[in-house]
């Protein structure tokens, strides 16, 4: 099975958790499926990883991501996943056309063999990836050119769009798309037998490939890659969807949920409280989320959201939380909080002409070697062990070492444990763009 992730989004709508590098996929906030609440917290994206494998031990993964995503994927998945990295943002035709040349390019899928194109991040029982067997069987019989899963719906939204089937059987041919309607106009599609679009489409990759060559001119995936940003903005819905009549859609009947809201992501916590924090006895329906190292208590709280991070603090009544957006958009301040495939960065003090950042690296891990032009940096390691290079130069650091470099000086450090450094950077100029890489010293 070869299934397509789509990872997307902004990372707006659940400040300030998340931000333009760590989407809300990225976060961390759920206890395993079928686990004993005991463990670690997953994100979406492991969640929706290991419930593919679940289903399918042998299925060929691969995300369609942004550049910032990359570093992210990799610390969370490590080397599980292929990535195909969209240069730019063109909507979902283009990125599933991009990621149809990867697969036939660069991993050597056929162009009869089944793709399943799948966003990043829906919160689904396992049934949902176990009726994905069934969408590869659709693709493989060649009934439809293209193929959909529908969710039967559980209310009248108006928030998704409507597939509506020719017969009520569990795999029909699809007679006609509805776009978002009001709640009296959902509740008459349901009523006449139409599922919600959950944005998951099937097909063979030869037939994606020639719709691609038909709308975008390029030779292969490495053309295209170099094109990319000349590409048309359009979505898959309106290049392909609305110009093909034989496309089938088979139902799926469980647990499904678009989280996109700190409402909806608060329904499926499976704890009021993570982090440092707690509620008096007179609060009702309400979350505390704290990835600070400092306690938040709430009281007489009554359904509302409080969430803290590194990037800022969010108090909000649930129902106002999706609204979040055009609020944070005004924000101009630097993140500061990433995931990197060497581990994680925290941007803890800002002053002038100076930032402190606390550098978590993981086992065997290590930064590029570089340098910097317009600032001095100093390391105290807090906790781990590790080596130190300084202009070719190799030093094992412990906790309580500190080293410093200086404008110019070429460094690195490799972790052998989990290594946590405590990094003051020093200058008139302290910008991100001050880097300069090199190669790794022999």
């Amino acid at each position: 099975m070869n299934i397509v992730l789509l990872s997307g989004g902004s990372g707006k709508r659940l400040w300030p958790l998340s931000n333009d590098v760590r989407s809300k996929q990225f976060i961390k906030m759920f206890h395993p499926a079928n686990a004993d609440g005991n463990g670690e917290l997953e994100s979406m994206v492991q969640r929706v990883y290991s419930q593919i494998k679940k289903a399918d031990k042998d299925a060929k993964i691969t995300i369609a991501t942004s550049k910032t995503q990359v570093s992210a994927i990799h610390n969370q998945l490590g080397d599980k996943v292929s990535v195909c990295v969209e240069p730019t943002r063109r909507d979902t035709f283009p990125a599933i056309a991009l990621a149809a040349a990867y697969l036939s390019d660069k991993l050597g899928v056929k162009r009869d063999e089944p793709v399943i194109i799948c966003p990043v991040d829906p919160y689904v029982d396992d049934g949902y990836f176990k009726c994905f067997v069934e969408l590869e069987k659709m693709v493989s019989s060649g009934e439809y050119n293209l193929n959909l899963m529908g969710v039967v719906p559980t209310y009248p939204s108006e928030k998704y769009g409507y597939i509506q089937p020719e017969t009520k059987d569990m795999i029909s041919k699809v007679s006609a798309f509805k776009e978002k309607p009001d709640v009296a106009t959902a509740e008459k599609y349901i009523a006449d037998g139409a599922l919600w679009n959950c944005g998951v489409f099937a097909f063979k990759l030869g037939y994606i490939l020639d719709r691609a060559h038909e709308l975008i001119d390029f030779k292969g995936y490495e053309d295209l890659y170099e094109n990319y940003a000349d590409c048309k903005k359009i979505s898959f819905d309106y290049a392909v969807g609305e110009h093909e009549k034989s496309i089938g859609v088979v139902r799926f009947s469980g647990e499904w949920k678009d989280i996109g809201s700190w409402n909806t992501f608060a329904e499926e916590m499976h704890e009021n409280i993570i982090g440092k924090g707690d509620m008096d006895e007179a609060c009702e329906n309400s979350n505390i989320v704290n990835e600070l190292n400092i306690p938040i208590i709430g009281m007489g709280l009554k359904n509302m959201i409080v969430a803290a991070s590194n990037d800022g603090i969010l108090v909000s009544d649930k129902g106002r939380s999706s609204h979040i957006k055009p609020h944070v958009e005004k924000l101009t301040q630097h993140i500061r909080y990433a995931e990197k495939s060497w581990g994680s960065f925290t941007v803890t003090d800002v002053q002038e002409g100076a930032l402190v950042i606390r550098v978590e690296l993981l086992p065997n891990h290590r930064l590029h070697y570089h340098s910097h032009e317009f600032r001095d940096e100093v390391w105290t390691v807090m906790s781990g062990e590790g080596t130190v290079i300084i202009d070719g130069e190799k030093k094992a650091v412990c906790p309580g070492d500190v080293v410093s470099m200086k404008a110019g000086q070429k460094h690195t450090v490799i972790a052998k444990t989990k290594l946590v450094i405590n990094e003051v950077q020093i200058g008139k100029d302290i910008n991100v763009e001050d880097k300069i890489k090199y190669d790794f010293p022999v």
